[in-house]
């Protein structure tokens, strides 16, 4: 079989390939899965001559077996490759399907998991005939092709009405280039996530995000907002290749009233234009629910894209006997996969 395992310590072959791949994102990126804290990242590539697939993945041991299974990081995914999408050869991605079960069997993986990228639709080709895909949802986005005074008048009224009120005020905008300013970003970060209750998942420290900045896979953009000196809110972007990805927003809380994140947006919308990107993606909901968070991303564009996840059982008598283990089918939430993982997120 044509396959090959590239793990995260080759840090340059992960790097090579992503550089050929006709489009991938920050998602994708070595650094990104470098920062994994549980189970293995790795990339699956499969190749014959100088095409390939390349998908990246996350192997995790199940507790208490022989087995293991492969899921994707958190964020928007999928496999990236070389082939130009409109000219899929059905011969090929049959045998890149073969060479992965064939990887399975062997690394006696029972089922794979990948959220997909909302933006790549050339993805379903490659994965629709390997188990099964699966809707979750909407993300948002902004089509940064269109003018900002078309893009403007998409906007829920009472976004508008909030960011016209906020540049009365005369904010400034400016991206984070000193360790002071950078410090600045940081606890407007860790107050706004002590204010939510966010887990320590989402609590990154100074070095994360020197880190991604100093980082050569893709360019990183945080900015602050001031109004008379005070740093009121902050925004860290992420540009690679045309799109650029909202990472993270956070707001001082005496100054959540003036919605100041909405004003990040829509300048972050003309900062992009300028550096020839081609798409703003907010992202969706929690769990690509149609929630709250959806709703107030939902008020800078009506371009909802599709958000998928890709599910393969490959030994189903094995699934079904770890899902026993955990209890009585009822007792399960919703249809989360895998279903004998469950219990882990609560």
């Amino acid at each position: 079989m044509n396959y090959k395992i590239v793990n995260i310590s080759e840090v340059d072959h992960w790097k090579s390939y992503l550089h050929k791949a006709g489009a991938s994102d920050f998602y994708h990126s070595w650094h990104y899965h470098s920062t994994i804290k549980e189970g293995e990242p790795f990339l699956f590539i499969y190749e014959v001559e100088d095409l390939f697939i390349a998908l990246p993945l996350i192997q995790r041991k199940i507790n208490d077996s022989e087995f293991y299974d492969v899921t994707s990081a958190y964020g928007y995914l999928g496999p990236v490759t070389n082939l130009i999408a409109e000219k899929f050869d059905q011969d090929f991605l049959l045998a890149f399907k073969e060479a992965f079960l064939s990887f399975m069997r062997k690394e006696k993986i029972v089922c794979a998991f990948s959220r997909l990228h909302p933006l790549m639709v050339h993805q379903v080709s490659i994965l629709e005939n390997i188990g099964g895909l699966h809707p979750n949802g909407s993300t948002v986005n902004i089509d940064l092709h269109h003018p900002i005074e078309e893009q403007t008048k998409n906007y829920r009224k009472s976004f508008r009405n909030s960011i016209n009120s906020l540049i009365e005020r005369a904010p400034k905008i400016q991206p984070v280039v000193t360790d002071l300013e950078l410090e600045t970003f940081v606890s407007i970060y860790s107050e706004n996530m002590n204010r939510i209750g966010a887990t320590d998942y989402y609590h990154f420290d100074l070095q994360y995000f020197r880190d991604l900045i100093g980082n050569n896979e893709f360019f990183s953009m945080p900015l602050i907002m001031y109004i008379d000196e005070i740093a009121i809110a902050a925004g860290f972007f992420v540009y690679t290749n045309n799109i650029i990805q909202v990472h993270l927003l956070a707001t001082r809380t005496e100054y959540l009233n003036l919605s100041p994140t909405k004003l990040l947006i829509h300048e972050v919308s003309k900062i992009g234009r300028d550096h020839g990107m081609r798409h703003l993606h907010l992202g969706g909901g929690v769990g690509g629910s149609d929630d709250s968070l959806f709703f107030w991303k939902s008020g800078f564009s009506n371009e909802y894209l599709p958000f998928l996840t890709w599910r393969y059982i490959d030994d189903q008598q094995v699934y079904d006997q770890l899902t026993a283990k955990i209890g009585p089918k009822e007792d399960l939430v919703g249809d989360f996969f895998p279903a004998y993982r469950a219990f882990e997120k609560m």
